[in-house]
């Protein structure tokens, strides 16, 4: 029986992204549970600033520490959710301890780099996947697509898909009388700023009314200056966030590099249908002409999506929740034998 889980994650806050997000909710659902967990995260090392975004802070040397942590915690079980140094301290240590471990991909490395650093490395990228998550007992996938992707890359882990979920408590469709400040039809961008989230490719669509973009990153301010007729909100949280996204009309996924789109269900949940690339991510999530629509042609997407019933959009959020995400979390961890 888990009671005592280490997660070992190079991404934690102040970065707010979905990896970030799906750790804290799923520690949440756990903890009701009466599970302790503890994040394993790169502000309990010595760390810098990433070179290519000032947020995301790498341990330096993690590995004496890591296995200190790992030997004297007393868990029962260690899921490791990131590829990074963290990761790879955590991979040793559990080598060296003789203890069974589970691993998850969230992003889809390949398309990252090519996009952040340059294009022609995915033989590379793959190659350091497969060995990364070789020895695993698991590994955890968020979608079928993702699955079979790995698979046809040479991957013959046990790999499992473990969805994600969303707070249809907090998630919710807000009260009509109070409208967003801006013209309608609202069309919405949630999430990281960032060149991996493809920002600019919404911005530049020929949309009726306003394009509002909810949270921060590296590019937002050369977008500022760029589109100067968007509305740039910055990050929010609670009452605020819900408010802003359920009073949107069509949420706009533009990012060809997520491996599932949490913010999607967060939109759905609100009630807001989608418009989205027919790509990994959206294409496991959206329904197309249900909850939304998938296309090439964004702005095409966008336009059919204002059509669609709100209440399909909150009924499909019904089908993720992280009760069912934790269920299967916690059936696929590796417990560590105790003398």
């Amino acid at each position: 029986m888990i009671k005592k889980l280490a997660i070992v994650t190079d991404g934690w806050y102040p970065v707010v992204d979905g990896v970030v997000r799906t750790i804290e909710a799923r520690k949440q659902e756990l903890e009701k549970r009466g599970i302790e967990v503890v994040v394993i995260n790169p502000n309990l090392f010595s760390n810098i600033r990433m070179p290519f975004d000032s947020q995301v802070r790498m341990a330096l040397f993690p590995r004496a520490k890591m296995r200190r942590l790992l030997a004297s915690g007393n868990f029962d079980a260690i899921h490791i959710e990131t590829e990074g140094p963290l990761g790879s301290a955590a991979l040793a240590a559990c080598r060296a301890l003789k203890f069974p471990y589970t691993t998850a991909h969230h992003t889809n490395l390949a398309l990252y780099i090519r996009v952040k650093i340059m294009p022609g490395l995915d033989w590379l990228v793959y190659a350091h996947l497969r060995r990364f998550h070789r020895n695993t007992t698991r590994m955890f996938v968020s979608t079928e697509t993702l699955r079979q992707d790995l698979i046809s890359h040479g991957f013959k882990n046990d790999i499992v898909v473990v969805p994600l979920g969303v707070d249809t408590e907090r998630f919710k469709p807000y009260p009509n009388e109070a409208p967003l400040p801006y013209p309608k039809p609202v069309f919405t961008y949630m999430g990281r700023v960032a060149p991996e989230k493809n920002v600019e490719e919404f911005l530049t669509l020929d949309l009726p009314g306003t394009k509002l973009v909810i949270g921060r990153g590296e590019s937002e301010e050369k977008l500022k200056k760029q589109f100067p007729d968007a509305v740039f909100a910055g990050l929010k949280e609670g009452d605020e966030l819900v408010k802003l996204l359920a009073g949107s009309d069509v949420f706009v996924f533009p990012s060809r590099t997520e491996t599932f789109g949490l913010t999607i269900l967060e939109a759905l949940a609100c009630g807001v249908p989608t418009a989205a690339h027919d790509c990994m991510g959206p294409r496991d999530v959206v329904t197309n002409g249900v909850d939304g629509y998938l296309s090439e042609d964004l702005k095409d997407a966008a336009m059919k999506a204002l059509k669609l019933s709100r209440e399909a959009c909150r009924q499909k959020a019904f089908q993720y929740t992280w009760p069912k995400s934790v269920d299967l979390f916690l059936e696929n961890l590796a417990p560590i034998a105790t003398p």
